[in-house]
C-alpha cells in the first residue's frame, strides 16, 4: 500500500529511520512535508552542450565521461585539489575539458574512467595552460548505470536538490519521485473551489508533480525564478494559510472584551500635554492619535509602533501609558534587557515627576527584599507604571488593574512571553477586560515582512527624527590606523564630548578577537592614561551596571568601553563618537542599533568601523552599507536579503518563519493576494463552513509548520 501524506517518512522507500532522522532535523517528518521541499534549482538535461561548443565566461551543463582523475600532488588533506578530465559521454567524443576541485580530497578514488558526470559550472581560461578551457569547482552529479531509473536523471528538466539529511540531490530526487508515482490521483484540495477557478490555479497534485518534475514544454527561466504556475500555487498556498490563520487571531482579538478608555476629555488632553518634555514631531501626533482612537474602542488594541532609533518612539508609548493612568489602570512596559529597562524607568520617573505617578522597577536583579516590595506595590494598584524585564511575568507578579501593555524591542521576545504579559491582566473569572497591547521596535521592518510577522497587528510608523539631529558620519578603517582613531577620540573628548568602544566579546577566546575587558585595561593604561574610561559588559552585576551608566550619561566617565549591551535604550546626545572593533562581525541590524547610540544632541557625531582590509563578501556588503546610509529601512531591506526573513528575526520569536516554499521577499505580490484573499474569506460571514473546513484539514500541522501562536 502507497504511503498517504501524513505518514512517517521513514516509510519511504530509500528512505528507513536513519536519514528520516536527518529529515526531521529541517521539520521534515510526514511524506507531504518532503514533498514541499522544492528544487532551488533546475537543469534542462533534454540537450546538453557539447565540449566543443563552451566558451570562456559562460555557464554550461554538460553530459560527460570520466577520462581520468586524481589528486595534484603537491596539495594533501584540507588543502588537496582534485582534477578530473572528461570528454562528451557518446559515440562521438571530440572534446576534451578539465576541472579542478579545490578540497577535493574527498573524490579520491570515487572516479572511474567511463562514468558518466552532469557537470554544471562556468567556464574559464586555464591561467596556467591559456590554450584550454577548463571548470572550478562545477557541480558534479554521477549518473546510474543505463536503465529505467535514468529517467529521473536525463532526457528532462531535472530538480535540483540543496541535500538534507543525510541525502544528496540524486537520492532525493529518486525517493522524490517514488512518492510522487504513488500519489493519490483524486487528492483532496483543501483551497476553496471559488478561489481556485477565479485565480485559474492548477490541482493541488499538478501542482506537487510539475513544481518537482516540470514538463518538458515548462521555461528554464521560470522554474529558477519560482514563476512557474506550479511553483506560484504551492506558494500562494502557504501564504494563504499562514494569512488565514492571522485573520482569525485578528478576528478573535476583535471579539474580545477590552478596556474603552476615555480619551478626549480635556483633563485626560492635559495630562497628556504635560508629560511631554518637548515639541512632538508631526509624525508623533499622528502616531498617538492612531493609538488613541484604538485605545477609545471597546476590543483591546494590538498595534506595533515602529521607529528608526532616536525617532522618539518611547515618548509616545509614555504618553499612551498616561490615557491608561488616568483613566485608573495600570501600565506595564516589558523590556529585552535589565540595562534597558533600567534605563525606561529612569526615562519614566523623570517624565511622570510633574504627573506624580508612582513607577515601579521590577528586575531580576533586584535584592529579594525589594523585588517582594515592589511586587506588593503593584499588587495593591500603588504602582502605576510597571517597568521591568521578563521578571514582570513571573508567576509571583500580580496586577490589581493592568490596562496597557507596551513591549519594547519586542524582536527579542517570544510571542509566547508578549502572551503571558496580557494574560496578567485578563482575570477571565472575574470577567476582566483584555489589554490594551502596544509593541514597539526600532529594527525597521518592511512592509512586505510586516505583513507576515505581525499581520494581526496594526502598524504605525514614525517616519521622521526630532529637529537638530545632525547626520552621523560613518567610515570604514583598518586596524592599522587605530593609533589615528585613538587619537580622534581624545580630540573629541579634549572638546568635551564623550565616546563608545564596542568589542563583541566580554574576554579573550579562542576566536583570536579583542575582548572588552582586555582592551579596556589597556586603552585605560596606555593609551588614555589621563581620561577617565569605564567598562561596561553583560556578566556585571545590575547595581554596577546601573551606576556605569549613570556616570557615563553624567559625564564623570569620558570614553565607555562596552559590549553590545549598549545596544538599544541608552540616551547620552553629549556622546559623539562610536568605534568598534570587529565590525565585520556584526550583523547589519546591530550595527544599525550600536550607531544609534550617537547622534543625538546637535553636535556633528562619527561612527568609526574597524574591519579587516579584506573582509569576506558579505560582511562588506554590510559594512558598505553602513558607510553608504542611516536609513533605517534600506539597512532592513539589505539584511534581509543577506540573512533571510528567518534569520532576520531569530529562532526565538518566529522558528524559520514555517514556510518550506514561498519567501516573503522574493514573492511579495503573492503575499498581498494571499492576505487579501485570506482576509476576505474569514471576515465574510456566508464563508464560515468554507474556514472551518480549511482549519479542521490543517490541524495540529497548521501550528506546527506555520507557527501560529494564540496571542491575546
Amino acid at each position: 500500500m502507497a504511503p498517504g501524506l501524513s505518514d512517517d517518512v521513514k516509510y519511504l522507500k530509500g528512505v528507513g529511520p536513519s536519514r528520516a532522522a536527518g529529515l526531521a532535523q529541517r521539520g521534515i517528518l510526514c511524506v507531504e512535508d518532503l514533498l514541499y521541499y522544492l528544487p532551488f534549482r533546475y537543469e534542462d538535461r533534454t540537450r546538453f552542450s557539447k565540449i566543443r561548443e563552451i566558451q570562456p565566461g559562460g555557464t554550461y551543463t554538460i553530459l560527460a565521461e570520466v577520462v581520468s582523475g586524481g589528486l595534484v600532488r603537491f596539495a594533501r588533506g584540507r588543502n588537496a585539489i582534485y582534477h578530473l578530465a572528461v570528454r562528451d559521454a557518446g559515440p562521438v567524443q571530440p572534446g576534451l575539458l578539465h576541472c579542478r576541485f579545490f578540497h577535493g580530497g574527498y573524490l579520491e578514488g570515487k572516479l572511474k574512467a567511463g562514468q558518466r558526470l552532469v557537470l554544471h559550472g562556468k567556464a574559464d581560461i586555464d591561467p596556467y595552460r591559456p590554450v584550454r578551457i577548463e571548470m572550478i569547482n562545477p557541480q558534479m552529479e554521477v549518473l546510474s548505470g543505463e536503465g529505467a531509473a535514468d529517467s529521473t536523471e536525463v532526457g528532462r528538466i531535472v530538480p535540483i536538490y540543496e541535500a538534507i539529511g543525510g541525502m544528496g540531490s540524486r537520492v532525493l530526487r529518486r525517493v522524490i519521485y517514488g512518492a510522487l508515482e504513488n500519489l493519490d490521483p483524486a487528492l483532496p484540495d483543501p483551497l476553496p473551489k471559488s478561489m481556485l477557478e477565479r485565480l485559474r490555479l492548477p490541482s493541488k497534485r499538478d501542482a506537487i508533480v510539475h513544481a518537482h518534475f516540470p514538463p518538458l514544454e515548462e521555461k528554464l527561466d521560470a522554474l529558477n525564478e519560482f514563476r512557474s504556475q506550479a511553483q506560484q500555487r504551492l506558494i500562494l498556498e502557504e501564504f494563504f494559510y499562514f494569512q488565514i490563520g492571522l485573520a482569525l487571531q485578528r478576528q478573535r482579538t476583535q471579539q474580545e472584551m477590552g478596556v474603552a478608555f476615555r480619551v478626549r476629555e480635556d483633563r485626560i488632553r492635559e495630562a497628556v500635554k504635560r508629560v511631554l518634555p518637548f515639541k512632538p514631531t508631526a509624525a508623533q501626533k499622528r502616531v498617538l492619535g492612531e493609538i488613541a482612537t484604538d485605545m477609545e474602542r471597546a476590543a483591546p488594541m494590538h498595534r506595533l509602533l515602529q521607529g528608526d532609533v532616536g525617532s522618539g518612539k518611547t515618548i509616545v508609548a509614555l504618553e499612551a501609558a498616561t490615557i491608561a493612568i488616568e483613566n485608573g489602570y495600570q501600565a506595564a512596559l516589558m523590556a529585552p534587557t535589565e540595562i534597558l529597562a533600567v534605563q525606561h524607568f529612569l526615562s519614566a520617573r523623570r517624565v511622570f515627576a510633574r504627573a506624580g505617578y508612582r513607577v515601579e522597577l521590577l528586575i531580576s536583579g533586584l535584592p529579594a527584599a525589594a523585588k517582594k516590595a515592589a511586587r506588593d506595590r503593584v499588587a495593591s494598584g500603588m504602582a502605576q507604571f510597571i517597568v521591568g524585564t521578563h521578571a514582570v511575568i513571573e508567576e509571583a507578579v500580580k496586577f490589581a488593574r493592568l490596562g496597557l501593555v507596551i513591549v519594547d524591542e519586542q524582536h527579542r521576545f517570544g510571542v509566547m512571553q508578549r502572551k503571558q504579559l496580557i494574560e496578567k491582566g485578563v482575570g477571565r473569572e472575574k470577567g476582566q477586560p483584555h489589554p490594551d497591547l502596544l509593541v514597539m521596535t526600532a529594527t525597521p521592518i518592511p512592509r512586505t515582512l510586516s505583513l507576515t510577522i505581525y499581520g494581526d497587528l496594526d502598524v504605525s510608523v514614525i517616519d521622521e527624527l526630532p529637529p537638530g539631529r545632525t547626520p552621523i558620519e560613518t567610515r570604514i578603517t583598518a586596524e592599522n590606523f587605530l593609533p589615528g582613531v585613538w587619537d580622534f577620540v581624545r580630540s573629541e573628548v579634549a572638546r568635551g564630548r564623550q565616546a563608545y568602544v564596542i568589542y563583541p566579546v566580554i574576554e579573550e577566546s579562542k576566536q583570536e578577537l579583542k575582548a572588552a575587558t582586555a582592551e579596556y585595561e589597556r586603552l585605560s593604561k596606555q593609551v588614555w592614561p589621563k581620561l577617565r574610561v569605564g567598562l561596561l559588559h553583560g556578566r556585571m552585576r545590575s547595581e554596577q551596571k546601573e551606576d556605569m551608566m549613570e556616570r557615563f550619561r553624567k559625564g564623570e566617565i569620558q570614553i565607555l568601553v562596552s559590549t553590545t549591551v549598549i545596544e538599544v535604550g541608552v540616551d547620552v546626545p553629549n556622546a559623539t563618537v562610536m568605534v568598534v572593533e570587529h565590525a565585520e562581525r556584526f550583523g547589519l541590524a546591530q550595527l544599525h542599533q550600536l550607531r544609534g547610540r550617537i547622534g543625538r544632541g546637535s553636535e556633528k557625531s562619527h561612527c568609526i568601523l574597524v574591519a579587516p582590509r579584506k573582509p569576506t563578501e558579505e560582511a562588506k556588503l554590510r559594512l558598505d552599507t553602513m558607510a553608504e546610509t542611516t536609513d533605517g529601512f534600506k539597512i532592513a531591506e539589505m539584511d534581509l536579503e543577506l540573512r533571510g526573513p528567518g534569520e532576520f528575526f531569530g529562532t526565538r520569536q518566529h522558528g524559520e518563519l514555517g514556510f518550506q516554499v514561498a519567501n516573503p521577499l522574493r514573492d511579495k505580490e503573492l503575499l498581498g493576494l494571499a492576505r487579501r484573499e485570506a482576509f476576505a474569506l474569514v471576515e465574510n460571514p456566508k464563508q464560515d463552513d468554507e474556514v472551518r473546513r480549511l482549519v479542521a484539514h490543517l490541524g495540529p500541522k497548521w501550528q506546527r509548520r506555520y507557527q501560529l501562536a494564540r496571542v491575546g
